[in-house]
């Protein structure tokens, strides 16, 4: 799997998909490689706009809160992931599908690719254009967790495969409002 290849894993079920089942990449690659990079934008990003433009996201916050909260995501942000596994694993075994926390932790890593690179958005000093960015960034990321789900679980039954994406999907919605709670409050 290239990262080139990513916007089509949005849209299909074996685009990317099947190279990444066939390389079976260990967690702690997938870790190496996808996590720690992609979770560094948003901190990095909330650390610069914070520090530069602060005030058109939240007014009377100082740069020193912004790189507070900046810090506290990072941190947040690499707990979710084995969290958000945990949680895909519970969830295929509540839908009767055998699959390993390897797996799961595959998808949970790749899933919030795209509001991981949203976060680039926040060059641009303007509200409504990051909650548009943020907006297509879940979508796309919901169009991860659906066709991973069926990709790398191994489901035959799109129905079921919807259904258990949304119910992931819904979770790592919250998590991730948690998440911007945690730079709004610091």
């Amino acid at each position: 799997m290239t990262p080139s290849q990513m916007p089509k894993m949005i849209l299909s079920f074996h685009d990317g998909w099947d190279e990444l089942i066939r390389i079976h990449p260990s967690i702690s690659r997938m870790f190496a490689l996808v996590v720690l990079p992609f979770s560094l934008l948003p901190p990095a990003m909330i650390y610069y706009a914070g520090g530069n433009y602060g005030d058109v996201f939240a007014a009377g916050v100082s740069p020193g809160q912004w790189h507070t909260s900046a810090a506290i995501f990072f941190i947040a942000e690499l707990l979710t992931v084995p969290l958000m596994a945990w949680l895909m694993h519970l969830v295929s075994r509540a839908n009767n599908v055998t699959t390993g926390y390897h797996l799961c932790f595959t998808l949970a890593a790749i899933a919030p690719v795209p509001l991981w690179i949203s976060s680039l958005v926040l060059f641009v000093p303007n509200l409504a254009i990051g909650v548009a960015v943020g907006g297509l960034a879940l979508l796309c990321s919901l169009g991860l967790t659906y066709r991973g789900v069926y990709a790398l679980l191994r489901m035959h039954d799109d129905v079921r495969a919807l259904q258990m994406a949304t119910v992931i999907t819904g979770a790592g919605l919250l998590a991730w409002l948690l998440l911007m709670q945690i730079v709004l409050m610091h």
